[in-house]
């Protein structure tokens, strides 16, 4: 007997499933016209898990199918630890059984299929069942853990919290949506509402705007899963649901220890509710709650398992949501093939951590940038020249919510380190910056709020007591490839690379102030005959300077450099906090393009993404990148009511041909494109982005939205943006590589770059 139960698979209609499957062949007792016949030929029979992979079962019921030789379809038992289940089996094609099977207990549950007959086995699935309040594989839950306050409750409609675990009691209402666009309460023995709107699905049919929305608790967090429900049937009525899954996947950046506020907008998607999809939502897949996306897979496989048990087996399950929410679906269908079968990532990264790395240097370049200018450098006073040494645009004369914490006369402008990541560095970082709704002062005095800390059960523990970090910039050149073009000055090269220093560990950093705490900010009237010394950074630190670790004389000791943890790289690796490229499903990467605006969103990490699958397996023609222009003021052109299309389409085509690639499957839509502001295709084509991953000439999309870099890109490393400690060699052995160009180094520069990187330069 042969048993398999792991990883991922397809089914007929060419789904990626769980692999939860016992397989096994045996010599079977088949039927005859005069009863039980004698041995027949070798059959396969398999149970299949459809709800979750069979060791993360959770909830105490699991969805389970049985695919069946021909003629055996009420013929055979099935049972779960002696305990007789048959009746809960119904046909749901020829040859297989489907069914839920509940009562489970904590631990090992075996199912059995067998003839009935027979009184014999041919087929056992153990299912491994988890309480609904976790957790399944991530460790140990994190402590101190706030619940929901009241009114972020009420956001779901919820009712009081019943336990240390957070759990609520599961709520089931009805809601429909008005002609207005509001979803209000719906009571079905009521006249129908006068302004309820209806709505036409994917599939083309047209019914009332109802909707069951069911929520509650699942490992601690907040779930929802809403689904087109027109005759408001308590026992669930799926005949207006066009049978797929839309998971809402989350963004934001959070420190966790909060059960979370849960977003009525994303629970009640209308994009998703009005062509038919269920949907599926929780906090615990919310990253403005946490970045522990260890944590998120599992929560997202307990929701995942809650809708197919209780609803049913969806056709395809597809995961959509914005930064957080995109990188979600990258490391999710990296990490859990069959979670999710197709994904739309917007605004994307590839993943959290690997932000960090170059996100970490914006605070320290800023700080040098701006006591050049305080110092009177005309250069530096030019806001775009930031882009030198952070790789990210910057904008004179652009707004800066911080120019009035400056002191007098700076130049206004600002750049997206300032307009779109400042405090960030902090936040993930600093274990002193982070809070949660409802913690005691003690609680919050004790916690350490970083993202490391988040997720220790990752890292592990340094042995100063706090979580093991990744973060590095040894042998890290600042500005090299500006330098190297001409557009640097040796000088500023060298000061830049001596001065900017690191950040402080973990045991010796400070509560942040003035302006991230806005009661720390002095009176103005109390700055009056201050210099500038005396005001930055005691009263106010924009930069968070006095985490810092910087030279001792203004950098003739070259200020020091922070070195990673090894073991918490490793980690973050092989935990799958990295997107490694390891991806197989449709995946529409989808982002309005924010430069102008310096969002934090940047363009280029969507080819990063791109360039880490190609790097996997030379192949990445599983995804197409669609940009669609900004307004620059706001109010950007939504198009993700054609990625549903296209994706629907592409999801088709793999059904109808579950032997083709993926790739080979996509439709005529489903490629590389560029949109106006307007939502109006400007190019679309294989090669419209050409010369951004390749040396072929700019593609019309490429010209039309050019990319900018990272701090890490400008010194050298590559777009992946995933070397958390790069290789290093001598200065000279880099000297003799020709990586400093054509740029003259004299022996007093080559001695400066010698004590500035003294174990060395990076070598990407």
């Amino acid at each position: 007997m042969t048993a398999i139960a792991s990883g991922a698979t397809r089914d007929r209609a060419g789904r990626r499933r769980w692999l939860a499957v016992a397989v096994v062949m045996a010599t079977l007792l088949l039927p005859t016209a005069s009863g039980i016949s004698a041995t027949a030929a070798p059959k396969s029979v398999a149970i299949r898990v459809l709800s979750s992979p069979p060791d993360q079962v959770s909830g105490g019921d699991a969805r389970v199918a049985i695919d069946l030789p021909r003629g055996l379809l009420d013929k055979v038992s099935v049972d779960v630890d002696g305990r007789d289940v048959t009746a809960a089996f119904v046909p749901s094609d020829r040859d297989t059984l489907e069914g839920v099977v509940d009562g489970l207990v904590v631990g090992a549950n075996q199912v059995s299929v067998g003839l009935r007959r027979a009184r014999r086995s041919m087929a056992t699935l153990t299912l491994v069942n988890h309480p609904s309040s976790g957790p399944i594989f991530s460790g140990p839950q994190q402590q101190p853990f706030a619940c929901s306050t009241d009114s972020h409750r009420a956001n779901a409609e919820l009712g009081p919290v019943l336990d240390d675990d957070c759990t609520i009691a599961t709520a089931v209402s009805w809601k429909y949506r008005t002609t207005d666009g509001d979803f209000v309460d719906y009571e079905p023995d009521a006249p129908r509402p006068a302004d309820m709107a209806t709505t036409t699905t994917i599939d083309g049919t047209t019914v009332d705007f109802v909707v069951r929305w069911e929520r509650g608790t699942i490992n601690r967090f907040v779930y929802s899963i809403a689904v087109l429900d027109p005759a408001a049937d308590p026992e669930v009525d799926l005949s207006a649901w066009n049978g797929r899954l839309l998971y809402h996947f989350q963004g934001g950046v959070g420190i966790g220890h909060y059960q979370g506020n849960p977003s009525r907008s994303r629970m009640l998607y209308e994009q998703g509710l009005s062509r038919g999809y269920a949907m599926a939502y929780s906090t615990g897949t919310k990253a403005g709650e946490h970045y522990n996306l260890v944590v998120g897979g599992e929560t997202a496989i307990m929701v995942k398992d809650r809708f197919v048990t209780h609803y049913a087996d969806p056709d395809y399950t597809v995961g959509i949501g914005a930064s957080g929410g995109a990188i979600q679906q990258y490391v999710y269908g990296q990490n859990h093939p069959g979670l999710i079968d197709a994904a739309i990532p917007v605004y994307s990264y590839p993943d959290m951590i690997t932000q960090t790395i170059h996100v970490g240097d914006c605070e320290l370049l800023e700080r040098w940038i701006d006591l050049q200018v305080v110092a009177g450098s005309s250069t530096w006073a030019d806001w775009s020249n930031r882009t030198l040494l952070e790789g990210m645009n910057a904008i004179n004369g652009y707004p800066n919510p911080y120019l009035q914490v400056m002191p007098p006369g700076f130049p206004a402008g600002s750049s997206e380190c300032v307009n779109g990541w400042r405090g960030l560095a902090s936040l993930v970082l600093n274990p002193n910056f982070g809070t949660a709704p409802g913690l005691s002062a003690e609680e919050q005095a004790s916690t350490e709020w970083t993202h490391f800390g988040d997720a220790v059960n990752v890292y592990g523990v340094a042995d100063d007591g706090y979580a093991r970090r990744t973060w590095d910039n040894v042998g890290v050149q600042y500005g090299l490839e500006s330098l190297v073009a001409g557009d640097l000055s040796l000088a500023d090269f060298l000061d830049v690379n001596a001065q900017a220093g690191t950040w402080k560990n973990e045991p010796d950093m400070v509560q942040e102030g003035c302006p991230f705490i806005s009661a720390l900010c002095p009176d103005p009237a109390d700055l009056a005959g201050l210099g500038f010394s005396d005001i930055w950074p005691t009263l106010v630190d924009p930069w968070s300077w006095r985490n810092m670790a910087l030279s001792p004389d203004g950098g003739a000791t070259p200020a020091p450099r922070a070195t990673a943890d090894p073991g918490a790289v490793e980690a973050a690796i092989s935990s799958g906090l990295v997107f490694r490229g390891d991806l197989e499903i449709p995946v529409i990467d989808w982002r309005n393009y924010l430069e102008r605006e310096l969002n934090m969103h940047n363009s280029h990490q969507s080819f990063a993404s791109r360039q880490r699958m190609l790097d996997h397996d030379g192949d990445a023609g599983n995804q197409v990148i669609w940009f669609t222009d900004g307004n620059d003021d706001g109010g950007e052109y939504d198009q993700t009511g054609l990625a549903l299309e296209v994706m629907d389409e592409w999801m088709a085509n793999i059904a109808a041909n579950p032997r083709r690639s993926v790739a080979t499957n996509r439709p005529d839509r489903a490629v590389d494109s560029c949109f106006d502001a307007g939502g109006e295709l400007l190019a679309a084509g294989d090669d419209v982005w050409s010369g951004i991953l390749d040396d072929r000439p700019d593609g019309t999309c490429t010209r039309d939205f050019p990319l900018y870099g990272t701090s890490r890109i400008v010194a050298g490393g590559p777009i992946t943006g995933d070397v958390f400690q790069c290789d290093r060699q001598s200065v000279a052995d880099a000297l003799t590589a020709g990586v400093y160009g054509d740029v003259n180094l004299d022996a007093t520069a080559v001695a400066r770059l010698e004590a500035i990187f003294p174990t060395g330069v990076c070598d990407y």
